[in-house]
């Protein structure tokens, strides 16, 4: 099928109903100078005819004169013969006098002639033998005399269609001008839009294709402007998600790896020695569940950010007491962050105001913040974590001294597969869903740092439940 250009159908379309009205304008424009002419026309010879009717008025009372002289004189002496033919017309309806001296056919039918003994005005517009088109005007005057019944005059109108075809050319070519016009202008504004249209639709396909390196030439400040804006937008944040996944499934890759050589390196030891003394069996039975619970805690992030993609994930709410979950939460780290010669603080307060909530995802959560602060903190740094109420929200804020975040990178963190720093392990989606966690609860989870090596503190703000 064949493709249809915008310029074409706007030349079809939009062009085709301009044409048109503006075929209709020059038709009503024409018709209604060829009326005012002949409608001149008409006007000049009806009041030629009353002045002629007038004068023969006064013969006809004056009893001395005689009328039918009077009338051929009066036909004879007309001062415009020249344009003009004025007739007499006897009282069986034939022309028997006439200004030029010629006579017309008996057999030539004068509608207007019969109009004017029926109305007492007639006027009719045809053409002679010879093609040439005139106006007819005839007035009775049977009153006045029973020889004559009406006068008549008839004038070419070949100078009056030759005025009205001027105008006529006239505004046909003004039409024409304002055609061009509008082509000219419609082609160049067409243009103005398809070009960048064809442009965004190349640079589309290469988008489609998976090449972002192309951005759009932008130089208008218009709607178009604004499609080359929004693409390019689009062409970087796809950029910065396809490196991201790139980079995630590098990570997650490393961090199934690790987990997966260790297991496997300890499972054949214990096999080919039969596990050897039992420190060494212990040893390597406990590497085996650590590491397993490494990946399932690994898994499960990434079931929990499919389910969140999917809208499948959901939550069990009722309510719930925060400070239960915090607390389990720091007793899980707590003993790594001793072994790691790392020091968490937590100064519990006696009683928080319930949640309502889902209380194994926010301990999820928890698990997540408090893991990050560890993981992101070396030998001697320390680990705050502060639980209070604010308002009509609970709080709760984990605070650690270690290798911080930068300042630019601070608006991303929070982004799916994103990671500050690759020196430490992480497949990047934690803290992502983390965040999704929290807004399903109609809280906020702010992540703040002054700088690297400055630490960082993660405020996670939830409704409390009032009784």
């Amino acid at each position: 099928m064949a493709k249809k250009s915008i310029t074409k159908r706007w030349m079809f379309n939009n062009l085709g109903v301009v044409v048109l009205a503006l075929l209709v304008i020059d038709m009503a424009i024409v018709y209604a100078i060829q009326n005012y002419f002949y409608s001149s026309a008409k006007q000049y010879l009806v009041s030629k005819l009353n002045a002629v009717t007038s004068i023969l008025s006064m013969h006809s009372q004056d009893s001395s004169a005689n009328f039918s002289s009077e009338m051929r004189n009066m036909l004879e002496t007309f001062n415009e013969k020249d344009k003009i033919e004025l007739m007499a017309v006897n009282s069986k309806g034939r022309v028997v006098l006439t200004s030029s001296g010629f006579s017309p056919d008996a057999d030539d039918v004068m509608p207007d002639y019969v109009k004017a003994m029926e109305s007492g005005e007639g006027s009719h517009i045809y053409k002679l033998g010879g093609g040439e088109k005139v106006l007819a005007v005839s007035m009775p005057i049977s009153s006045m005399s029973s020889e004559y019944s009406a006068v008549r005059m008839v004038t070419s109108l070949t100078d009056i269609d030759n005025t009205i075809k001027t105008y006529t050319a006239a505004v046909m070519i003004v039409c024409l001008i304002i055609i061009l016009i509008i082509v000219i202008t419609g082609l160049y504004f067409a243009g103005s839009i398809v070009r960048p249209i064809r442009q965004i639709s190349g640079i589309a396909r290469k988008y489609a294709m998976g090449d972002f390196t192309t951005r759009i030439d932008n130089d208008s400040d218009d709607e178009i402007g604004d499609l080359c804006t929004a693409i390019n937008n689009m062409a970087d944040e796809l950029s910065t998600a396809e490196a991201m996944k790139n980079e995630f499934i590098s990570s997650v890759s490393h961090e199934l790896r690790t987990p997966l050589t260790a297991i496997k390196g300890w499972a054949e030891t214990l096999m080919i020695d039969g596990g050897g003394s039992p420190d060494t069996m212990k040893k390597g039975v406990k590497v085996i569940v650590n590491e397993a619970e490494r990946l399932s805690q690994m898994v499960e992030e990434l079931l929990d950010f499919s389910r969140m993609q999917n809208g499948h994930f959901t939550l069990q709410n009722a309510n719930m007491d925060i400070l239960a979950e915090l607390g389990d939460a720091v007793l899980i780290y707590s003993d790594k962050a001793r072994r790691e010669d790392k020091k968490i603080i937590y100064d519990e307060p006696e009683m928080l105001p319930f949640v309502f909530g889902d209380k194994n995802r926010i301990r999820q959560v928890f698990i997540n913040v408090i893991d990050n602060a560890v993981k992101y903190s070396s030998a001697g740094d320390t680990v705050t974590i502060k639980a209070y109420e604010s308002g009509d929200s609970v709080i709760v804020a984990v605070s650690d001294t270690g290798l911080g975040i930068k300042q630019s990178d601070l608006a991303k963190v929070k982004t799916k597969f994103y990671k500050a720093n690759h020196t430490r392990r992480g497949s990047g989606i934690g803290l992502a869903v983390a965040d999704e966690i929290i807004s399903m609860h109609g809280g906020k989870l702010d992540i703040d740092s002054e700088g690297e090596g400055k630490g960082t503190t993660v405020t996670i703000s939830l409704p409390a439940v009032r009784s």
